[in-house]
C-alpha cells in the first residue's frame, strides 16, 4: 500500500467528515432562533476560547471551522485604514452640509464598499485588521471646543445636528434588511470626551446633570433609539467613574434606561487604564482590571487585557457564567452580521468590487465636497472668469494630501489636490502658475522671496492657507503637534499671517484665500487681508474639483458652519472645563468672528411671511410653521433654512439659541418657495439642573433664516430671519 496516498485520504476523509459535522452544530442552523445559535455556540467553547473572542483580534477555532476575526474597523468618512475607498469629506465638513440625506446616501456607499472589500477578503482568505463589517464610526461627541484636534471627527457643535447627522449614518451602514447588518455602526466615544487629548487616559470630565443630558449624551441616546449595533466607552473618568467602569453610563443609562442590547467595545487599550500609573488606577491588576470592565458591561477590548481573565477567574474576581452572559451579548453582532450562516443567505454577499470607488460614489464625494465648502466672506470677486490672463496658486496647502484627507482616512488613486482642481478649470491660453512660497507652520529659512513678486503680476492669488493633520488630530497622529494633537494656541501659524501680508502690500487686485483644516481657527486677520475667504475643511478625494467649481462658478456656495468660530480663546472658558456655560453658539453670549450657521452664497436670499398654525402648544401637540424663502439674485442656488427657538422667560438656566430644524431648498432666481417644519412639545422642552427634560409654560420666539439669528450674522453679510412667539400653556 502506498503510505503517503493511504495518510492524504485518511486526512482528507476526516477533513471532510470534521467539515461535515460543523455544519450539523445547531449554531450552523439559520433556522435556529439566535438566543439558541449564540447559546450553543458558547457550550462549545472552552474558557480561554471564550476569551480570545471577546478581544479585537479574535483567534480562530479550527475544531469548529471558525476563522479569526478582527473586530476593530473604520468608517468614519469613508472605508478607512484598508483598501482603495472613495474617500468623503472628514465628518466636520459633513456636518457643514447640514444634510441628513447626503449623509445616509455616503453611508450606504460606504457600507456598499465595506462589504465588497470584506467578500474579496473572505475569497481571499485575507483575515487582517480593517477588513471587517464591525466599524466604529461615527463620532457624536460633542465638539465643545475648538482646541481638540479630533473634533473634526464629529458633525459640530450641535446636539440635535449631531444627533440626525448620526442618525442618518447609522442607518445607512447597518441597512435595512430584517434579519441581517450590512455592517455594525459604532458611536464613540461614551461619553463626555473632547480633550484634553494628552491627558486623555487619566483625564476625568465634571459635568452637572443638566450638561450631560442637554449636551453631551442626547446624540448616543437617540443613536440607540435607532439600532446603533456598539457603542465605544471613552479613555476618560466622567464625574470620578472611568467610561469603560461606569454604572451609571454603561448599566444605568445605556442597558436599563435606553435599552440598549448592542455589545459594548472599549477604546483601544482603555482597560488597561484601569489599572496602570498613568491611568485611572482602581484597581492594582490587569486581571482586575480586566474583571472590572467585564462586570461593568464591557463586551469587547480593545486590546489584549482580556488575557487576564482566567486569572481572573482563578481568583474569584469573576465567574465564568459572568463572562459568558458577555460573550453572548458580543456574538450575536456576528451572527447579524451573516458570518455564521450560507453566503446565500445573506442578501449582501453578492456586493463586488466595481462598487469600490465607483463613478457613482465620486458624483457623491464632489457632491458632499461642494456643500461642505463655507464662504465666510466675498468682497464681489467671486464667482472668478476662467480666462483671466494669469492666475496664481501658493500656500503650503494647495498640494497637500493631508490637506484633504483629514483623520482616519482611506486612501485613492485619484485624489485631486486643490491646485489640480484650479489647474483643470482654467481656460486655454490663460496662465496658471504655482509656489508653494511658504512653509505650513515655521519661518522660511531661505530669506529669499520669489513668490510674491510673481504672485502680484497675476489677475488673482489663491491662498490655500490653514492647517492639516499634521498640526491637529489624535494623540500620536499629528507628528508636527507640541500638543498631542490638540490646538491651544487657535491661531494660524504666525509665519502664513506674514506672507498674507506681503502678498497684499501694494497688490489691489483679488486674494481668495482658502482655508483649510478641521476646527476652527482665529482668521480675523486673514479677513482683514482677503477678499475672499472660503473655508474647506478636509474636502477628501474630490476637494480640488469641487473647490474650482466653486470659484470659477459652476456651482455656488452653500456651506454652513456647523461649529462657532470664536475671535480668540480668551472668549472661552479653560480648556478642561467641562460645563457648557459660555460654550457653543447655545451658552456663548460673547460675539463671535464667525457665527454658528453661517455662510454666504453668491445669491441673494429674503424671508418674509411666518406662519404658526397655532399661536400656543400644549404637551403631547404638536404646531406647523412656514416661512417664504425668496431667491432675489440672478443663480439658481442652495438655501439652508434653520429654525431656532428661545424660552424668552424659563425660569431656569436655558440655551440662547436651540437649533430644531434644518432644510435644503433650492430655489430658481427671482422665485419663492415656501418651507414648512412642525414643532412638537417635546421639541420645546428645557432641562433642568437634575437632568430631566420639562415642559415651562410662557412664551418662546421662533426664528427661520440663513443662519444663527443676531447682529453678527447680519453684519457679515447674512440674511435677516423672520420670527413669531408661541405660547406653551
Amino acid at each position: 500500500m502506498n503510505y503517503r496516498f493511504f495518510i492524504s485520504n485518511l486526512l482528507l476523509v476526516l477533513l471532510l467528515a470534521t467539515s461535515s459535522m460543523a455544519q450539523d452544530h445547531l449554531f450552523r442552523n439559520p433556522d435556529e432562533p439566535l438566543d439558541a445559535r449564540v447559546e450553543d455556540l458558547i457550550s462549545k467553547l472552552t474558557l480561554e476560547e471564550k476569551i480570545g473572542q471577546m478581544m479585537n483580534s479574535s483567534p480562530a477555532i479550527p475544531r469548529l471551522n471558525i476563522p479569526a476575526y478582527d473586530w476593530w474597523n473604520e468608517s468614519l468618512h469613508g472605508v478607512g485604514r484598508s483598501a482603495v475607498a472613495t474617500v468623503f469629506p472628514q465628518s466636520i465638513g459633513l456636518g457643514a452640509t447640514f444634510d441628513n440625506d447626503l449623509v445616509y446616501r455616503i453611508s450606504t456607499a460606504i457600507s456598499d464598499e465595506a462589504r465588497a472589500i470584506y467578500n474579496i477578503s473572505v475569497e481571499k482568505e485575507f483575515r487582517q485588521r480593517y477588513s471587517g463589517l464591525t466599524f466604529w464610526s461615527p463620532n457624536v461627541n460633542i465638539f465643545r471646543d475648538p482646541r481638540w484636534g479630533r473634533g473634526q471627527e464629529t458633525y459640530g457643535e450641535d446636539p440635535w445636528l449631531m444627533s440626525k447627522m448620526g442618525t442618518a449614518y447609522v442607518k445607512g451602514l447597518q441597512g435595512d434588511d430584517p434579519n441581517y447588518l450590512k455592517a455594525a455602526a459604532g458611536a464613540k466615544h461614551f461619553a463626555v470626551h473632547s480633550g484634553p487629548e494628552r491627558l486623555r487616559h487619566e483625564f476625568n470630565a465634571v459635568a452637572s446633570q443638566k450638561d450631560m443630558h442637554e449636551t453631551y449624551l442626547p446624540a448616543f441616546k437617540v443613536l440607540v433609539e435607532n439600532g446603533v449595533e456598539t457603542v465605544m466607552c471613552a479613555y476618560n473618568a466622567v464625574n470620578g467613574d472611568p467610561a469603560c467602569a461606569s454604572d451609571f453610563l454603561l448599566q444605568d443609562l445605556l442597558r436599563e434606561q435606553w435599552k440598549f442590547d448592542g455589545h459594548v467595545v472599549s477604546d483601544c487599550g482603555a482597560v488597561s487604564d484601569l489599572y496602570r500609573d498613568n491611568g485611572h488606577q482602581i484597581v492594582d491588576t490587569e486581571a482586575a482590571a480586566a474583571a472590572t470592565a467585564v462586570k461593568h458591561g464591557v463586551n469587547l477590548d480593545c486590546g489584549s487585557e482580556y488575557e487576564a481573565l482566567p486569572k481572573a477567574v482563578e481568583e474569584g474576581l469573576i465567574t465564568e457564567e459572568e463572562i459568558d452572559a458577555k460573550l453572548a451579548t458580543l456574538l450575536k453582532t456576528r451572527f447579524r452580521l451573516g458570518m455564521f450562516d450560507p453566503a446565500e443567505m445573506v442578501p449582501y454577499s453578492d456586493i463586488g468590487p466595481e462598487v469600490i470607488n465607483s463613478e457613482e460614489h465620486r458624483k457623491l464625494a464632489k457632491e458632499a465636497a461642494l456643500k461642505s465648502m463655507v464662504l465666510l466672506k466675498n468682497d464681489e470677486v467671486l464667482p472668478l472668469k476662467k480666462d483671466m490672463a494669469r492666475y496664481f496658486v501658493t500656500g503650503p496647502n494647495a498640494t497637500s494630501i493631508e490637506a484633504i484627507l483629514g483623520n482616519y482616512h482611506g486612501v485613492n488613486p485619484n485624489l485631486t489636490t486643490y491646485l489640480e482642481g484650479l489647474a483643470a478649470k482654467v481656460a486655454p491660453g490663460s496662465q496658471l502658475q504655482y509656489r508653494q512660497g511658504f512653509l505650513l507652520d515655521r519661518p522660511n529659512v531661505n530669506p529669499i522671496d520669489w513668490t510674491t513678486g510673481a504672485a502680484q503680476s497675476s489677475d488673482v492669488i489663491f491662498a490655500v492657507i490653514g492647517i492639516n493633520t499634521l498640526l491637529e488630530g489624535e494623540e500620536g497622529a499629528s507628528v508636527a503637534s507640541e500638543h498631542y494633537g490638540d490646538r491651544l494656541d487657535y491661531q494660524i501659524p504666525r509665519n502664513q499671517i506674514d506672507f498674507l501680508k506681503n502678498l497684499r502690500d501694494g497688490y489691489d487686485k483679488p486674494i481668495v484665500a482658502i482655508v483649510t483644516g478641521g476646527s476652527p481657527l482665529d482668521l480675523r486677520q486673514v479677513h482683514e487681508i482677503a477678499d475672499a475667504v472660503i473655508m474647506t475643511w478636509y474636502g477628501g478625494q474630490e476637494a480640488g474639483n469641487a473647490l474650482a467649481d466653486l470659484v470659477f462658478g459652476d456651482a455656488v456656495p452653500s456651506g454652513r458652519l456647523p461649529i462657532t468660530f470664536p475671535k480668540s480663546l480668551e472668549q472661552l472658558p479653560p480648556y478642561e472645563d467641562y460645563s457648557m456655560e459660555g460654550r457653543t453658539y447655545r451658552y456663548m453670549e460673547k460675539e463671535p468672528m464667525y457665527p454658528f450657521g453661517f455662510g454666504l452664497s453668491y445669491t441673494t436670499f429674503t424671508y418674509s411671511d411666518i406662519e404658526l398654525s397655532s399661536s400656543s402648544i400644549s404637551s403631547d401637540e404638536s404646531v406647523e410653521i412656514e416661512a417664504t424663502i425668496t431667491n432675489e439674485g440672478d443663480l439658481e442656488a442652495e438655501e439652508v433654512t434653520q429654525l431656532y427657538f428661545r424660552a424668552l422667560d424659563p425660569g431656569m438656566r436655558s440655551p440662547l439659541y436651540t437649533l430644531r430644524g434644518t432644510k435644503r431648498v433650492k430655489i430658481n432666481p427671482g422665485e419663492s418657495a415656501t418651507v414648512q417644519f412642525t414643532l412638537s412639545s417635546d421639541d420645546l422642552k428645557l432641562v433642568n439642573e437634575e437632568g430631566e427634560h420639562v415642559l415651562k409654560s410662557g412664551q418662546y420666539r421662533i426664528w427661520i433664516g440663513g443662519s444663527l439669528p443676531g447682529e453678527r450674522s447680519l453684519q457679515l453679510g447674512g440674511s435677516q430671519p423672520v420670527e413669531a412667539t408661541l405660547t406653551v400653556q
